[in-house]
Parts: structure tokens; sequence; C-alpha cells
């Protein structure tokens, strides 16, 4: 990493600090570091200031494991002459032309895609009167077709694929673009939002501002399988030119955003997610269509398990998270005498592997396995109620422990969730909105599976020790 002298890192919200700061836990996927004498003092309150070799060593290393990020704010700015924003569209003349009011001048090229509009002529006169370039489509390609089409005509370093129903701020890809002083950087992306004025107020619109599948949340993230944020979606992202390749995968409908970004993660470049920066993005506030865009983005999931494998997998659990989870499901008299037991023996592990040298090994590896089983809590929450709910809902029929798992996770789980988001939404009903969208979600996955005859996109992730 090559940041500019005065740069700052800053460890993210879900690393830990151990032993008054010499010990850090978290990253992507969970590591623990220790400081040594020589770099304990370059960490404070949470940050590092690049200003010498040491400094600089240490921050690309946390940036690395996906324990600390750019400072945004910090990092000097890039010339706007080297971005060209792809948009692509079909119809909605009235979004693009509230999109392309929001593109500050500043030397911005705008490459407008039409995707095979109905009606192109309102497509071309948006185009015409933002001073955007207008490459048309015959017949409709789909949207990695339509980005590829418009990066072929891109002729500066970095270009910006933002949706024709995205709105941004003057300021937003300006900002974004500061990441780009990191020379492996490939990908950025903001915080996605849903309008605060979409639709009528209904409780689904509620529900989907707070919770959109488009918001990954409000903590920094290196973005890759595995990590806390796996993707970011394709409505607004930046990304370098000679890094993409031929761009976009155009037989994909869904999930080319996911595919573009394992493909560059597998390729070791990074992908960045900057939720210091936010756009708001339309979303459908009809349940009936809210369900079917769910499903839709669900129906993917086959198509990229046949292309990166086990990155798909619905959870990803060691064995003895496994165990523990199947040993609680089963509810017998013996379940929580063996989770314990398991859960002391990855315990008494930590302490003599992971935890050796630290002031209380004890309480870090209690913390490391606390944190280790709230993850599989999660996880097995999220098979219940969203990847495996027609195999749950089949179990609820004959198994009064099923229903009891299945209820309480479902309960749980929209609670938790509503707390963390606080939506302007009751709990009630949010729980609910919460619970249709699980089940629309992952009928499109089955739906998907079953089309594609293959379970690999249902099959959790099992292997190795936990580090």
């Amino acid at each position: 990493m090559t940041l500019p002298a005065g740069s700052v890192v800053e460890l993210g919200p879900q690393v830990r600090q151990y032993d008054d700061g010499r010990v850090l836990v978290g990253g992507a996927p969970p590591r623990l570091v220790r400081l040594g004498p020589r770099t304990e003092p370059l960490l404070k309150n949470r940050r590092i200031l690049l200003d010498g070799s040491p400094s600089v060593r240490l921050a690309d290393r946390l940036v690395t494991l996906g324990m600390a990020h750019p400072v945004t704010a910090e990092l000097p700015a890039l010339d706007t002459a080297l971005l060209t924003v792809v948009v692509p569209v079909r119809d909605r003349a009235a979004e693009l032309d509230r999109l392309l009011a929001g593109i500050a001048g500043g030397g911005v090229r705008v490459i407008v895609v039409d995707d095979g509009s109905h009606d192109q002529l309102a497509v071309r006169r948006v185009a015409a009167r933002h001073s955007a370039r207008l490459v048309s489509l015959d017949v409709n390609r789909g949207p990695a077709a339509a980005r590829n089409a418009g990066l072929r005509q891109v002729r500066t370093p970095y270009v910006a694929f933002v949706d024709s129903d995205v709105v941004l701020h003057p300021d937003t890809l300006p900002t974004l673009l500061r990441h780009f002083h990191d020379p492996r950087l490939a990908v950025v992306a903001p915080r996605v939002l849903g309008l605060s004025d979409a639709g009528s107020g209904s409780w689904i619109s509620r529900y989907e501002a707070a919770r959109s599948s488009l918001d990954l949340g409000p903590d920094p993230a290196l973005v890759h399988p595995r990590s806390r944020v796996s993707w970011v979606p394709s409505a607004c992202l930046i990304a370098r030119v000679d890094a993409l390749g031929p761009g976009f995968a155009e037989p994909l409908r869904v999930g080319e955003d996911v595919d573009l970004v394992w493909r560059l993660a597998a390729e070791g470049r990074r992908i960045r997610y900057d939720p210091s920066v936010t756009v708001r993005h339309d979303h459908r506030t009809r349940l009936t269509t809210w369900l079917a865009r769910k499903a839709y983005y669900g129906s993917g999931a086959h198509t990229l398990a046949l292309r990166h494998g086990r990155a798909v997998a619905p959870a990803a659990l060691t064995p003895w998270a496994a165990g523990v989870a199947a040993a609680l499901l089963a509810q017998r008299r013996w379940s929580v005498p063996v989770a314990a037991a398991v859960l002391t023996t990855v315990g008494r592990r930590y302490t003599r592997e992971a935890t050796a040298g630290t002031v209380d090994p004890r309480r870090l590896a209690a913390s490391l396995t606390g944190l280790g089983l709230a993850a599989t809590a999660e996880q097995t929450a999220a098979l219940l109620l969203r990847h495996w709910w027609p195999l749950s809902a089949a179990g609820c029929l004959v198994s009064r422990r099923v229903r009891r798992a299945t209820l309480l996770a479902a309960v749980v789980d929209g609670l938790l969730e509503h707390r963390r988001c606080a939506p302007d939404l009751d709990p009630l009903r949010f729980t609910l909105a919460r619970r249709l969208d699980d089940l629309a979600y992952g009928a499109g996955v089955w739906a998907g599976a079953v089309r594609g005859r293959s379970v690999r996109c249902l099959l959790p992730d099992i292997r190795g020790r936990g580090r």
C-alpha cells in the first residue's frame, strides 16, 4: 500500500483490543494480532498516522487483514477528470434526469447506455440535456452487457458504474475516488440507502428503507468471500479500468456484481466498502413486486456456486461450531453438556495456542470462544429462516423441537435486527417483513437450485480449525 504521507488508517469497529491495546482481534476472517514494542506506539486512539516506513508497514498489514481501513476524509483528492461515469438505463427517463442532475461537472465524462428502451427518444433527450454521450443498444441485453458497452468507450483510468435509479450528491464520486491512492485497490463502493421519500410510507417501504438488500451496513470493510461484507452492489461503484479486464459477465442477469467482485478478489485485488459515503436508491414498495425482487436476488446463487464454489455457501463453520449448533438444535438432555464440553475444549486450545503470552489468556480465550459462538448462532438462524426454510417448514409439521427452534430463532433475530437498524417501524411489523424477506430470498435460492439440478448453493462450508 502506498497511501500518501499524512494519511490515516483506523481500526474497524468490529476489532477488539486486549492487553492495553497490544492484542487485536478481528478482521476478515477473524485473526489475532500482537503488536510489538516498536509497533504498539504507532497505534493511538485506534488510528495510525502514516509518517514513516514502520507506520506504513503496520498499516498495510492491518488493512490487508481487514482490521483497519483508510480514513476517507484524510485522503487527498484526485482529479475528477480521471473519471468517466457509465449509466445503464432502460426507459426511466425521469430517474435518469434526476441522476445526471446530481453529477457535478468538473470534467466528469458521462456515458449513458440505452439498453433497448421502449422510448429511446426520451432517453436521448435527457442525455443531450446533460451533455452526456449516448450509446444505444438495439435490443435489451441486460445490465452486465450494457455496462460493458459503456466500459469499452471509457478512456480514463477510472470508471464509475451508476444505475439510473440512484441519487447522488455532487461530492459522492469525488470522495470515493480518493481511495485510489491505494495501487492495489480495484473497486470502491458507497453505502446504498433507500430514498427517504420513496413510496407511500407503507410498512414495506419503511422496512426497506432500514434493511434494504443493497444496504451493507454502517461499518467499513475489505470485501471478499467470507468477509463481513462479501460483495458490493453495482448500483454504484468506482473501479480501476485496467483491473476490470472484460468487465461484467454478460450471461448473468443477476449476481453479475457479486461475480465481478469475487473474480477480482481471487486475483489478489482489493475491493473496499466505504459507508462514510452514501447514495440513495429507489426501492420497491408494493408487496408483490418487493417479494419478486427478493426472490430474483436469491435465484442467482446457483450460477454463482457453479462459478465460485464454496464462496457462495450460506454458512461457513468450523467443525467445532457445527458440532455445537447440531447439539443445541437436537434439544436433548445431553445437548447442553455436549455443547459445553466442546466450548470448554475450544477455550482451552485458545488459551494454549492463540493467547499464550498475553496478560490474561483465559479472559481472552473466553472472549474468542464467545465471539465464535455468537457467529455460529447467527449463521445457524440464517440457515433455519432464510436458506433452508423449506426444510424448517417441513420439520415444523412433524417435530415440536423444530418448531421451538425455528420460532425462537425468528423472534430473537427479528428483535435483535430491529434494535440494530432502529427503523421507523414497530418490532412486530419489522419482524414480519424480515421473515417475508427471508422466505422470498430462500425461495429464489431453491428455485435456482432446482432448475440447475444442484444443491451446491445450499451447502454450508465446514472445514478447517478456528483461527
